[in-house]
């Protein structure tokens, strides 16, 4: 990525910045993300949470259930009710930003198209990018450089409890 990539909510009160580019890029079709979104997919920029600079507001932290209890922490604008990003599964390291939340949308495309079960049938999938009935190994698909970030980011660990508080912003 040669520019940074700017976004926020709809009505303005938070304003972020990725201090990166992202580890990959999902597109996700489940039926979770459809809800949680009231359209036919989710595009999720994979991203350490350190690169993630909070520029304004305070995103409010909502859990939400996932397949096997799993939890899924959602942030969202207090004003406009944007969700920004998620934590999955507690790991609060690595968050997937919202694609729709940039500034600039199509700064980014899917790296992979994700749980193509439950696609929508009038949903095309590029020829030239990969899809997955369900979930994926990324030691498939990821390059090199993004699983050693995924790695350090996790520190090792696969599974972490949540963070308590939802970020801070940087003055």
């Amino acid at each position: 990525m040669t520019v940074t990539l700017n976004g926020g909510c709809a009505c303005g009160e938070v304003r972020y910045r990725l201090t990166s580019a992202p580890m990959f890029v999902h597109c996700c079709h489940c039926l979770n993300c459809q809800r949680h979104t009231g359209s036919a997919f989710v595009i999720n920029l994979l991203i350490e949470a350190a690169r993630v600079e909070l520029l304004s507001g305070a995103p409010l932290p909502v859990t939400m259930p996932l397949g096997g209890g799993t939890p899924n922490r959602i942030f969202r604008c207090p004003g406009c009710q944007v969700a920004l990003w998620s934590e999955y599964g507690g790991r609060s390291q690595v968050w997937f930003v919202r694609g729709g939340t940039l500034d600039e949308p199509s700064a980014v495309a899917p790296d992979v198209h994700i749980y193509t079960r439950s696609k929508l049938p009038w949903v095309q999938v590029p020829e030239s990018v990969p899809a997955f009935d369900a979930y994926y190994d990324p030691k498939t698909l990821w390059p090199a450089s993004s699983l050693e970030r995924r790695k350090a980011a996790l520190g090792g660990a696969t599974n972490r409890p949540p963070t308590p508080d939802p970020p801070r912003r940087s003055d």
